[in-house]
């Protein structure tokens, strides 16, 4: 869906006045999780103002389509979005499309080169299928900056440059580590707040989301709105959810991700690698579980009263329901308890056929791809790591028979099982 900047206001034909939640139950949603609200005084203002006039904030969330698949630390703030959107406010999810082939110089050590045009459009086609698993399609507004960056003029932008301080954008953390360390910067790259800037300029936002690392862009464009004779948006900003590696931010180019277009599976077996202490972050982040109740079965988990491994499950399976649904996420469950707990196979378990005749269990362990190497194979049966038919397989000279018309299913280490079929 897409609307005019500030859409209807009271009094114009086809206004229907909203009917909002109290103040104190909105802000209870909107404060869940998040880090900083810039200022909340501010935000409590235009709450009222809303509610007393029955119209919606229009609050947004730029995303540049730099790569084509979301993860779920993208959804931290996309959830913070969906709270918004569910007490009845206007969401707005805007594609950076322009934006995107500018770069964001956030967090970055050196210039990054802008993308071509060919490319954010490849990734911007897949990022509404994937918003949506999360905001209600009906209800989104969605917007592309190119609308109106696209069509500034060369005296737009330098009217626009000089509405900001070159001193206070070179005060910015990356581009001050960057001169400290006599490293490049390029105009393109101070140019990047003041245009998403506009963003907010041009969508007349009273809200506008990001992470804790965009903290700097969006100072920035509560400052250019008020140069524009636009009252300040709220600035509100949402932790950095830490990968799977347990220590740095979750990135795709990092490996340590869980995609939401994933398998039900796959994003299981993945959330249940997580430590025990990551989870608690994990269940702030990525649910809408009450703190109150968070903190309690914290607690139960420190005195013994909850097993960390079954709350994890519950987790897990509560964050898979949001983007597969129920059914699936009960099965990849089921299936996690079978392989792991159960040491049973899978469902969709490989099935292999081979020639009859005797092999030596490490051999047949190589021959299906289950172990790269025979000494390898060794290895693992004496660790134990081997089960055929459900028996654990402990003697490196085990010889199998594998006789025409018999059927063994055979495991190697925590999950790889294969049927094998001996024709």
């Amino acid at each position: 869906m897409s609307a005019q900047p500030g859409g209807k206001k009271s009094g114009e034909k086809g206004f229907t006045p909203h009917a909002f939640p109290p103040i104190d139950e909105q802000l209870a949603h909107i404060r869940k999780g998040a880090a900083e609200i810039i200022q909340e005084k501010e935000l409590v203002a235009k709450l009222e103002a809303s509610r007393k006039s029955g119209k919606p904030m229009r609050v947004y969330l730029g995303v540049d389509p730099t790569a084509p698949d979301i993860h779920l630390g993208h959804t931290v703030v996309l959830r913070k979005l969906k709270h918004f959107q569910d007490l009845g406010h206007t969401a707005i999810f805007l594609v950076g499309d322009f934006s995107a082939m500018i770069g964001d110089p956030t967090g970055q050590s050196e210039t990054r080169p802008p993308l071509t045009r060919e490319q954010v459009d490849a990734h911007a086609k897949t990022y509404l299928d994937q918003v949506y698993k999360l905001l209600d399609p009906e209800k989104t507004e969605v917007r592309y900056n190119s609308e109106w960056l696209g069509k500034m003029s060369t005296i737009d932008v330098v009217k626009l440059c000089g509405h900001y301080r070159l001193a206070r954008m070179l005060e910015r953390e990356d581009f001050r580590s960057r001169l400290d360390k006599n490293l490049p910067i390029s105009v393109h790259e101070l140019l990047y707040p003041l245009l998403t800037a506009y963003d907010a300029v041009a969508l007349q936002s009273d809200v506008e989301l990001g992470a804790t690392e965009q903290k700097f862009n969006l100072l920035v464009h509560r400052d250019i709105q008020r140069e524009y004779g636009l009252p300040s948006e709220i600035a509100l900003t949402m932790p950095i959810l830490v990968g799977l590696d347990g220590s740095r931010k979750m990135s795709k180019s990092l490996g340590n991700y869980i995609g939401i277009t994933e398998t039900p599976q796959e994003m299981f077996g993945k959330l249940m690698s997580i430590s025990d202490e990551l989870m608690w972050s994990y269940m702030d982040l990525l649910t809408d579980r009450p703190e109150a109740e968070i903190v309690r079965l914290r607690r139960h988990v420190a005195e013994g009263k909850a097993h960390p491994m079954e709350v994890k499950i519950g987790l897990a399976q509560e964050i898979i329901t949001g983007f597969h649904g129920e059914a699936a996420a009960i099965h990849a469950a089921d299936e996690f308890r079978k392989v792991f707990q159960q040491r049973q196979a899978p469902d969709e378990a490989p099935e292999k056929r081979i020639q009859a005749g005797p092999r030596k269990l490490s051999a047949l362990l190589a021959e299906l791809g289950l172990s790269p190497s025979r000494a390898e194979a060794e290895r693992l049966i004496k660790q134990g790591g081997v089960d055929v038919d459900n028996s654990p397989a402990s003697d490196v000279k085990l010889e199998l028979p594998l006789t025409s018309g018999s059927k063994h299913l055979i495991r190697a280490g925590k999950k790889k099982f294969v049927r094998v079929v001996v024709e």
